[in-house]
């Protein structure tokens, strides 16, 4: 054995768990993220994962770009988004720069309007406010499972229409014009809607999970006034504080998280600040219903609704 095999087996060997939350987080200690972890420690960050929905790990300052896309093909294959245009040089990363209106401060499940879309994502500090820019994860498996039983039977057979056409401004307090025209021209350039199940089993663990976040449109069959009505009280269900965790940044760190089972939203408290942070998404699965039925994709571009605008 080589002596830099030698060094990885010791580097892993050290590989620890600790909880950072109740009911969602764990800090992974003892790992040195790259293009060749072992199995055992890839299985051991993937267990992790799908238990605590979301891992933190610090002191990744080694990783660059390259480095995060090949560490994040070990978990499955990485996948860019379907809208806004990759950080130049690279295959997959998505860079959120708050000089250019980087800022997901709305709860959400990444790229939730597409079919299958992310199962995993790699989110890399790179430059962190002196204080503020955190980021809240919220586990969906428990809000589930939080719900009256009653509640739970009405949302059991529910479906919900997901789209990236939504109004940016209307969920924030404060926006910019260069950030609402990026939204407009750059994130809505293609426009995508998908029927989800309000309730998916996740394939891996098993466990319901509510797949709501502000990509949510409408729950089909209900009127808009009523969907809006329960889409905010079973919202208020994901993101009770008993089921989220919120961390605080620092450059280097390197979260990973489910997201098939949880939402997440970065706090827009740090003003002129700047933060930059870059992710890199894994190919998901198409959910599936409790009843067995799998979403339901229904695009259409930019050009179509424009075009059916002009003739209706």
């Amino acid at each position: 054995m080589s002596k830099a095999e030698q060094s990885i087996q010791k580097q892993e060997a050290q590989l620890s768990i600790h909880p950072v939350a109740g009911r969602i987080g764990a800090e992974i200690r003892g790992v040195r993220l790259g293009a060749e972890l072992s199995q055992e420690t890839l299985t051991e960050l993937r267990e992790a994962l799908l238990k605590y929905k979301v891992i933190f790990l610090r002191d990744q300052q080694h990783l660059d770009d390259a480095g995060q896309e090949a560490f994040a093909q070990q978990l499955g294959d990485p996948v860019a988004h379907p809208t806004v245009p990759i950080k130049q040089g690279t295959e997959y990363v998505l860079e959120l720069n708050s000089a250019h209106g980087g800022r997901a401060d709305s709860w959400h499940t990444d790229v939730s309007f597409v079919d299958a879309y992310p199962q995993a994502s790699v989110l890399r500090a790179v430059v962190i406010p002196q204080s503020g820019g955190d980021t809240v994860w919220a586990n969906t498996a428990a809000a589930y499972e939080g719900l009256p039983d009653d509640l739970k039977q009405l949302v059991n057979g529910l479906w919900a229409v997901h789209s990236n056409d939504y109004d940016y401004a209307a969920q924030r307090n404060h926006v910019s014009e260069e950030a609402q025209r990026y939204h407009r021209e750059v994130f809505r350039s293609t426009l995508y809607e998908t029927e989800h199940p309000v309730v998916r089993v996740h394939p891996e663990t098993g466990e319901r999970t509510l797949l709501l976040g502000h990509f949510v449109k409408q729950i089909i069959g209900l009127s808009k006034a009523d969907s809006a009505q329960l889409f905010n009280l079973l919202q208020n269900h994901v993101t009770k504080l008993e089921n989220t965790v919120r961390w605080r940044w620092s450059a280097g760190d390197v979260v990973i998280w489910d997201n098939r089972a949880t939402q997440h939203y970065a706090v827009n408290d740090y003003g002129d600040q700047h933060r930059v942070v870059r992710r890199v998404t894994v190919d998901g699965d198409v959910p599936v219903s409790i009843d067995g039925r799998r979403s339901v994709a229904l695009y259409k571009s930019a050009e179509q609704q424009s075009s059916e605008a002009e003739s209706a």
